[in-house]
């Protein structure tokens, strides 16, 4: 015949309750039970076959039993009788919680968190290595979305002036986020000098001019007081140019306009003089961070000459020297 009623609980373990026999010697108080109570109700305790008051008569610390007044002696005069015991628990089986066994108040308040997140404020997720639910606070999520919006931004404002070189943009270097400097997405290094008066050059011979008079110089790259030369410092593309003016008026002289690079000759133009006049050139270089770029001037009027320096008028600077980046390397 089959069981009928409830189905019998097959997922815990069951323990008989067993009593506990003792031998008074009409001293001895305290008594060391096998299994702890859950309190002095939880046990009948006997002596000389007369039930113990358990609210006066005994009390229960662990496993101890301990008598108020000392049993009489006796040979297993005393016992105890176990009422009550917690066996084991019962486990929720694995996937036995749904969603409807959660009540909303097991979200505190039961709200929206009605503001920004902090970056202390936690979230729950799931750490996939093992399915484990674990706490992580929001600055980890930030940090690791990597993303944000004009709060992000200091002041949350325009610049509205011209950025200097030292200010910094975003940019994604295939994929990962980093910061660079403006300058180097400006044409610069940059500089430009002219001849603050006459230079003396003597026939038949290359003379570095000397462009002493600096009239900008973005990055400190350019020598105005002893070498004339420009170093600029950050690898890339430059134009350079010059121009200038031969003070003769020996028609048919010869002069020649010439940028060197690193003390040789890399670009140079050729002019014959019917009078007075300027001339001007301009190359563009490959240019490593310490390469250094002059000019020089030559003449064959068969006498010493002059570069004019200074200005015609009010601004027309007549020997100039000037170089800027175009592009990186």
């Amino acid at each position: 015949m089959g069981y009928i009623g409830t189905p019998i609980d097959t997922r815990n373990q069951f323990q008989s309750l067993q009593g506990k026999r003792f031998n008074g010697d009409g001293s001895t108080t305290d008594f060391t039970l096998d299994v702890a109570p859950g309190s002095t109700l939880d046990i009948e305790v006997f002596v000389g076959n007369v039930r113990q008051d358990p609210n006066s008569a005994y009390t229960l610390s662990g496993t101890t039993l301990s008598f108020t007044g000392a049993p009489p002696s006796g040979t297993n005069n005393i016992y105890v009788v176990h009422q009550a015991k917690s066996v084991g628990t019962i486990d929720v089986p694995a996937s036995g919680v749904q969603a409807g066994s959660l009540a909303s108040s097991v979200l505190t308040g039961q709200t929206d968190v009605g503001g920004a997140i902090a970056d202390a404020d936690l979230f729950l997720i799931d750490d996939g290595a093992g399915g484990t639910l674990r706490k992580t606070a929001a600055s980890r999520i930030k940090t690791y979305v990597g993303g944000f919006d004009v709060t992000s931004i200091t002041g949350a404002t325009a610049l509205a002036e011209q950025p200097a070189g030292t200010d910094e943009i975003v940019l994604s270097d295939a994929g990962t986020l980093k910061r660079l400097d403006i300058k180097h997405i400006q044409n610069t290094p940059a500089f430009a000098a002219s001849l603050s008066s006459n230079q003396s050059i003597a026939t038949g011979t290359y003379v570095k001019v000397a462009y002493n008079n600096e009239i900008f110089d973005s990055d400190n790259t350019y020598d105005n007081s002893s070498n004339y030369r420009f170093t600029p410092g950050v690898a890339g593309k430059y134009v350079v140019g010059a121009k200038h003016r031969l003070d003769t008026s020996t028609d048919g002289t010869a002069t020649i306009l010439a940028i060197y690079k690193n003390g040789s000759t890399i670009h140079r133009v050729r002019f014959t003089l019917d009078n007075s006049e300027g001339y001007h050139t301009s190359a563009v270089l490959d240019l490593d961070n310490d390469d250094y770029v002059e000019i020089y001037a030559y003449q064959n009027s068969g006498g010493t000459t002059n570069i004019s320096g200074g200005t015609l008028g009010s601004d027309d600077t007549i020997a100039y020297f000037y170089g800027f980046r175009i592009a990186g390397v």
